[in-house]
């Protein structure tokens, strides 16, 4: 498997790229600060790392969306790390506004893919209504390698107002919050998206992260075919083949809704 670690200069650079990019896109947007959902998870918790070093503490607004499927050591690592950063943050419940939903449409009970995507997008809800109403930005917290796949909700985590880290793939995800300084228990946990209960982010894309990154930087954005990255990675052509498919079809999560052409 390769390694796509950064050399130990890079990782300062990449420090220093993104602070300045979360530093430049307040800016430009002539807001007074920044809105992220903390999870407890890594990406959420670099992304606070890195918004915090750019704007000041007082500056970023930490929300803690817990939902009837949410780990109770994940809500908890997500306020750990508002309080260790000292963000100030709020938390809200997501599951009485699933409630209301699924009241008014009974039929989704039950269809946990159904389900899982409103749990997101109300958290995208929340968000937004909180950075509307103080004049901010809302944070993406997604990272290079579940955006090349889909694996985040349309108009829900993935309702943003820029990506921080999108450029970083997980295992670089992972090397960063460790330079800057983030627990490695917080680096080391399994990551889960918690759209339902039990739910991991590797058993549903099934594969790992090191596989799926490694498939990525060799294949879809480097040179080689399928049968040479199989070759290269010692994997299966069919998992290769499975993370292009992949790739392939949630393009449409990539891309601004599509319009038909103008008539000439």
């Amino acid at each position: 498997m390769i390694d796509l670690r950064f050399a130990a200069d890079e990782l300062e650079t990449w420090r220093e790229h993104i602070v300045d990019f979360v530093r430049d896109q307040v800016d430009a947007a002539g807001v007074d600060g920044a809105v992220l959902g903390l999870s407890g998870g890594i990406d959420s918790t670099l992304t606070a790392y890195l918004a915090t070093e750019a704007l000041g503490s007082e500056n970023v607004h930490g929300l803690v969306l817990p939902a009837r499927v949410s780990a109770d050591e994940h809500m908890s690592d997500a306020e750990r790390v508002a309080q260790d950063l000292e963000l100030p943050y709020d938390v809200f419940e997501v599951e009485p506004v699933v409630d209301d939903l699924l009241s008014a449409y009974p039929e989704a009970e039950g269809d946990h893919r159904a389900v899982g995507n409103a749990r997101a997008r109300v958290r995208a809800v929340f968000n937004y209504l909180v950075a509307n109403h103080e004049n901010r930005l809302v944070l993406g917290t997604g990272n290079r390698s579940e955006a090349a796949v889909g694996y985040f909700t349309k108009y829900g985590d993935g309702a943003v107002d820029c990506h921080p880290i999108g450029n970083l793939y997980k295992a670089q995800v992972r090397q960063l919050a460790s330079h800057v300084g983030v627990p490695d228990d917080l680096v080391e946990k399994t990551p889960t998206a918690e759209l339902w209960a039990g739910q991991t982010d590797e058993e549903e894309l099934g594969l790992t992260y090191d596989t799926l990154d490694a498939i990525l930087a060799t294949h879809v954005d480097g040179p080689l075919s399928i049968a040479a990255t199989a070759r290269e990675l010692d994997v299966d052509e069919e998992t290769v083949e499975h993370v292009r498919a992949l790739y392939e079809a949630n393009e449409h999560k990539r891309s601004a809704p599509p319009a038909p052409r103008p008539i000439e």
